[in-house]
């Protein structure tokens, strides 16, 4: 199929804009709302924002032959070849949708406290081997980057692959809005930005948004194994596939085996027959992702050795679970993305299986966008870390990484073998003298915590 043209009359027309009285015909390129990266036949959005106001770069941009400028009402600037809407941001987002229902391309939207970014990788590699496939630029998942990812659906790939990223009830409901999914992945409900929910119940509703505007015809592909989320699927419309142990899932993980570092390996049950798949993926949560991807990719008729053979290929995302070999023999888990309590579980699971044979050592950074519930959650954290059996734990943040330290000794690691840092810049150099050959080291932290400047450190010395 071919793909979209867009043109600023079209763009016009979509955004419920103006129709600029001169290069209403001028074909635009690509849609971008950061000044700097746009290039000649661009068309840019002058976004509104906390620190910045794009209006003040529409002068510019057309200068440097932006194809044209989205303006809200009320622009004093050039006419020409400026739309002018009530909302730029609205705008943008009516743009994305209307680019989205011009082709024929299906859309998966998948959401879930964790393991977004690895379902939606896992998902487009399985696809990759039989369709043309696209998907979120980077992290772009929220309000404006998931528009701008969206914007790929110009070139009528086969599917797109889209993660949808929130933290406040409603914004789901939006990105679903603008994707119009015909499928939908759900991986689970945890503890992810507790901070901006009354509790985890909350999490569920805000989560289970990604169900509006579903119908007969819609997929829904979710976790069997999360009771929040099958609670609220029976009121799903459409067709519905799982993944999990439990008994009733679509996908069935039988027989699971935890290879530490070198990955998981489980026996599958399907609609396709029966496998065994090894990923170098690490821990039970990776698992899931993958089981929920080889749902999807049996449901659009990849064959069940083709996914067996990709599993086995997969590599995590930057930072989010990289296993790298350091001189000495020293392992270094690369975790250092994100983090937040559950997935922090599953984490220190992975050092526990490898800390009966190896020196294991973790560093772990506050986890953010936790409210009231900060102080609790870490002080289990601490508990889980010290029944990994870590030799030393080196803890970077705020109050309530203090309290995660002071866990740990209180369940039972040497006060000497625990040491807080306020930044991971002060706790770099200690981390790096601490290492001895053979050393397993988990570096895990909010992005807010920076404990990529740990990594970065260690692999300065040791790479």
């Amino acid at each position: 199929m071919s793909g979209l043209t867009m043109t600023l009359a079209w763009v016009a027309g979509a955004v419920a804009g103006t129709v600029p009285e001169h290069g209403h015909d001028e074909v635009t390129g690509e849609v971008v709302t950061d000044s700097r990266s746009l290039g000649p036949g661009d068309l840019f959005v002058a976004l509104r924002g906390p620190r910045f106001d794009g209006h003040a770069f529409v002068a510019d941009v057309l200068e440097r032959g932006a194809a044209g400028a989205i303006v809200e009402r009320g622009w004093s600037g050039p006419r020409e070849k400026v739309i002018e809407v009530d909302d730029t941001l609205r705008a943008l987002q009516d743009l994305a949708h209307a680019v989205r229902i011009s082709v024929a391309t299906r859309v998966i939207a998948i959401t879930g406290s964790a393991g977004k970014t690895t379902t939606k990788e896992t998902i487009a590699a399985l696809l990759a081997t039989r369709f043309r496939v696209v998907k979120n630029k980077g992290n772009l998942n929220n309000h404006i980057g998931l528009p701008l990812s969206l914007m790929q659906l110009r070139t009528a790939p086969d599917v797109a692959v889209m993660e949808l990223g929130m933290n406040h009830a409603g914004e789901i409901q939006r990105l679903v809005e603008i994707a119009a999914p015909e499928v939908r992945v759900w991986t689970n409900v945890g503890d992810a930005h507790l901070g901006f929910f009354a509790s985890p119940d909350a999490i569920a509703d805000a989560k289970g948004e990604i169900l509006t505007g579903a119908s007969h015809d819609t997929v829904l592909v979710c976790n069997a194994d999360d009771p929040r989320i099958m609670t609220r699927a029976y009121e799903f419309p459409g067709r519905l596939l799982t993944f999990g142990e439990a008994p009733e899932s679509s996908v069935r993980a039988l027989r699971v085996r935890d290879r530490g570092v070198r990955g998981m390996s489980a026996d599958l049950a399907t609609p396709a027959g029966e496998r065994t798949i090894e990923t170098p993926l690490l821990g039970r949560g990776n698992l899931f992702n993958v089981l929920a991807a080889t749902a999807v990719a049996i449901d659009f008729g990849i064959p069940l050795d083709q996914i067996a053979v990709e599993v086995s290929r997969l590599q995590p995302a930057d930072r989010r679970g990289v296993v790298r070999r350091l001189r000495d023999g020293v392992t270094l888990i690369d975790d250092s993305y994100n983090s937040s309590p559950a997935a922090l579980r599953r984490a220190l699971d992975v050092v526990a299986h490898e800390s009966r044979d190896t020196r294991a050592i973790a560093v772990l950074g506050e986890m953010l966008e936790l409210g009231d519930h900060a102080t609790g959650l870490h002080e289990a954290s601490g508990r889980a870390a010290a029944a990994a059996g870590l030799k030393q734990l080196f803890v970077v943040g705020g109050a309530a990484a203090k309290a995660l330290a002071q866990a740990a000794v209180a369940a039972g690691m040497p006060a000497a073998s625990v040491s807080y840092f306020e930044t991971s810049a002060e706790a770099a150099p200690a981390v790096a003298l601490s290492v001895r050959a053979g050393d397993l080291i988990l570096v895990k932290g909010s992005r807010g915590t920076r404990t990529d400047i740990v990594v970065d450190r260690l692999v300065a010395d040791l790479g």
